[in-house]
């Protein structure tokens, strides 16, 4: 084996070893937050509301909605979703908060709950542990980070284990097919390399989308090359503004429902919208509006922000905001990295195949452990050192083992004379 080779194969087993528990953590919540959308309207059926040819609940109608559920607590965001109950967030993000379902047509309160500090959904818990492992942001986040790197360079070094020597009728059913028949230790093996060959683009795809998250140099580094040289500009949603230089024009319940109607106006046939109320107690904060074009997919939606008391339209941020079809490559790649991310570029058909892959991925660790304890200390024998056993030559044959002490001379058997 060359020197090459057991580099490579020296760092895929210990960086294994290392990151495997990691790999399991992110790649098994990544695979459970792939279908979070589908799980969560069929847990809520009560959600659903059929699509009506009328005119939804305005912003301002939500804000009193809100507080004559919760008093004094502040109104975050709401989510218009064709079909869905509008989602109604209050509070801080990192404090007391809490969620309201409203029907989007007659503003009837369908459910309620409200959560303390520190507490999570399921699907919150989940993005969680998927992002920093369920430690504190500042210790969990890196850890993710690197450890998705780590596996990055596990997926390139398991390529070149992988690939063979020589390529014959043997070899090919070795690495492409799983010998259900066998031991258990070969079909571990197998599920290791063969699916671990299958599942590699689709786990490099997840895995350097991943990254753009949570490391800078990376993120940054990317958007250099895929966009020619261009820097990433820095992401500011509150945007400033000279609104009061020219004095106020509008009160908060006109400003915000004439920013909706703007969009509305703009976007008639898009399929959701995130609408961001500006913080009243801060006169930069911006009204911020997301419109999704296509329900389940993110890629070409497009940023409105205005200011709350002039509704100026404010400068959009340089990347996200940008229009999909307007955009460079580099821009389209970015604002297309969360659906790569979860498969959603692909449609339905994208989401199973990413759901297979991470499930595949979260497998690797294990049956890559397996491999190696079972290679480590599967192969020894029970009993002492020097045990009466028989020995195997290179042929498989058996030998029997010489005795420990050989005579000096053999007695003959009397013969009697007839």
């Amino acid at each position: 084996m060359s020197t090459f080779k057991k580099i490579n194969n020296w760092l895929h087993l210990w960086l294994g070893l290392i990151s495997g528990i990691i790999v399991f953590i992110v790649c098994i919540t990544g695979c459970i937050w792939v279908f979070n959308e589908e799980i969560t309207a069929m847990t809520e059926p009560e959600t659903r509301v059929e699509r009506q040819n009328k005119a939804v609940v305005m912003p301002s109608q939500l804000m009193q909605i809100a507080q004559k559920q919760y008093p004094g607590m502040k109104v975050s965001y709401a989510t218009y979703q064709q079909g869905r109950a509008i989602y109604l967030g209050l509070g801080e993000r990192r404090g007391p908060n809490a969620t309201i379902r409203v029907n989007p047509y007659t503003g009837v309160v369908i459910s309620k709950e409200m959560h303390k500090k520190g507490e999570a959904d399921f699907f919150r818990w989940v993005l969680n542990g998927h992002r920093f492992l369920w430690m504190p942001v500042e210790i969990g986040r890196p850890i993710v980070n690197y450890g998705t790197l780590v596996f990055v360079i596990l997926l390139v070094t398991g390529l070149i284990w992988w690939y063979p020597k020589k390529w014959t009728k043997s070899t090919v059913d070795k690495s492409f097919k799983i010998k259900w028949n066998g031991s258990f230790k070969r079909v571990n093996l197998d599920l290791h390399n063969v699916l671990g060959f299958y599942s590699l683009l689709f786990l490099l795809a997840i895995a350097l989308t991943g990254m753009v998250y949570g490391i800078k140099w990376y993120s940054e580094g990317l958007y250099w090359v895929t966009s020619g040289g261009d820097s990433l500009p820095g992401r500011n949603r509150e945007a400033g503004s000279d609104s009061l230089m020219v004095g106020k024009f509008y009160s908060p319940q006109q400003a915000i429902d004439k920013a909706w109607n703007t969009v509305i106006r703009n976007h008639p046939k898009s399929e959701g919208f995130y609408y961001s109320f500006p913080d009243t107690a801060k006169a930069s904060s911006p009204i911020f509006v997301t419109v999704y074009p296509n329900s389940g997919q993110f890629y070409n939606n497009i940023g409105c922000s205005f200011d709350q008391h002039t509704l100026k339209e404010l400068p959009r941020d340089k990347v996200y905001g940008a229009r999909y079809e307007e955009a460079g490559f580099g821009t389209k790649l970015r604002k297309m990295n969360y659906d790569i991310h979860v498969g959603s570029i692909l449609g339905f058909p994208g989401k199973v195949l990413a759901f297979l892959a991470s499930l595949i991925g979260a497998s690797l660790p294990v049956t890559g452990f397996l491999v190696w304890w079972g290679r480590k200390w599967g192969g020894k024998k029970n009993g002492k050192k020097g045990s009466n056993v028989k020995k195997v030559v290179s042929n498989g044959a058996h030998v029997a083992p010489k005795p420990r002490f050989q005579p000096s001379t053999v007695k003959k058997s009397p013969v009697v004379e007839q």
